[in-house]
């Protein structure tokens, strides 16, 4: 339910159309996310983000594609702790799931797709060697404003030559 919590919380970032309610994160949990234990190739893969014992964030590989080798980075974090720990605990996240998308499952490429609301995240980005590859411009809608998406881009240079 933390994780339900956070993203309602934070809302204006995410590609989540409404308010989440509990019925609809034990749906999703049952029907999607106990499925992907099951599938050799799943469409995403989901972790927790611990400090300890206690679930700090969560975040993984969305939208797999398995033939391409390549896959969008997911991370959010507890709200409360955004402000002093965002950049500390992004760039660690970011650390772990190159070992897992690059070393552990050798794809190609990891790509963030994001609101352009939140400039610390694109400078942690950049600082950790990720290229800023594309803005689309006017690609979404909040709140009946317009504003761009920013995608950035990290590619395995270890298994495959550019």
């Amino acid at each position: 339910m933390d994780i339900l919590k956070w993203r309602n919380e934070q809302i204006y970032h995410l590609r989540q159309e409404k308010l989440l309610t509990e019925i609809d994160q034990e749906n999703y949990f049952k029907n999607i996310v106990n499925k992907l234990f099951n599938q050799d190739q799943p469409s995403q893969l989901l972790f927790s983000f611990l400090k300890g014992e206690a679930c700090i964030g969560y975040g993984g590989l969305v939208h797999v594609n398995w033939v391409d080798r390549n896959a969008e980075v997911s991370f959010i974090m507890n709200t409360e702790l955004e402000n002093e720990f965002f950049s500390m605990y992004w760039k660690i996240f970011l650390g772990l799931i190159e070992q897992v998308a690059f070393k552990d499952l050798k794809l190609f490429k990891m790509f963030t797709y994001a609101f352009d609301l939140r400039p610390k995240l694109y400078s942690i980005l950049e600082k950790e060697s990720w290229l800023k590859e594309a803005v689309l411009k006017k690609h979404f809608c909040l709140n009946g404003n317009f504003g761009d998406i920013i995608i950035h881009s990290k590619f395995n240079l270890d298994f495959y030559d550019l």
